[in-house]
């Protein structure tokens, strides 16, 4: 039986999982310089917005369109080519914790970033949008509103986690996301980064 999972605790549970965990601290930074540095500053910048976002997604913080719209808009301006050229080959030291791979495989790194951009974007418009039934609230059904893909599709179980489902996706197009309810775009912006992630930054102990 497939489980019916609100968009809002689902992607909310993305994206906290992700960001209070992934994104780099000031700690992090010791040592840091140069397009390093800028990068994991950059970085850190994109975190707080999603971790602002998050909250109102969770119901924690009361839904704010302008707000949403604010972060969202700060999100995309850090994506795509502005993201990518801030990885030149030759910086995978000490203290980055970018892996080879975004070297190795630069189109998806650069798809996916493209993405970041792309969703952030549909998420801006679709602030004013309204929230459905209300966050956090049992009623919106995921499935329906992402395409008819199952919960565990969308986070990619069992195929190799979230970084799988990326870059093959069958979910709305960025111009329907952005007439949707915000927890849509949200949802797809928590797996982009997701993926990233999972393929591109080294795993902690």
């Amino acid at each position: 039986m497939i489980r019916t999972v609100t968009v809002a605790a689902a992607a909310s549970a993305v994206a906290a999982g992700l960001w209070l965990t992934a994104a780099p601290d000031a700690a992090a930074h010791g040592g840091a310089t140069g397009i390093v540095k800028e990068r994991m500053d950059l970085m850190k910048a994109m975190g707080d917005s999603m971790k602002t976002l998050t909250a109102m997604m969770q119901g924690k913080a009361p839904y704010d369109a302008d707000t949403v719209r604010r972060e969202a808009q700060a999100i995309a301006e850090r994506g795509g080519d502005d993201l990518v050229t801030l990885f030149p080959e030759g910086t995978a030291h000490d203290p980055s914790e970018a892996l080879p791979a975004i070297w190795n495989k630069p189109d998806r790194f650069k798809a996916l970033a493209e993405d970041l951009t792309t969703y952030a974007e549909a998420l801006a418009k679709a602030a004013d949008n309204g929230t459905g039934s209300g966050m956090g609230a049992p009623s919106t059904d995921m499935n329906a509103m992402m395409g008819g893909a199952s919960t565990q599709e969308m986070m990619g179980a069992g195929s190799g986690g979230m970084g799988a489902m990326m870059g093959g996706g069958s979910g709305p197009s960025p111009e329907a996301l952005a007439d949707m309810p915000p927890q849509a775009a949200f949802m797809q912006l928590s797996n982009t980064c997701g993926a990233c992630h999972d393929s591109y930054r080294m795993k902690k102990d």
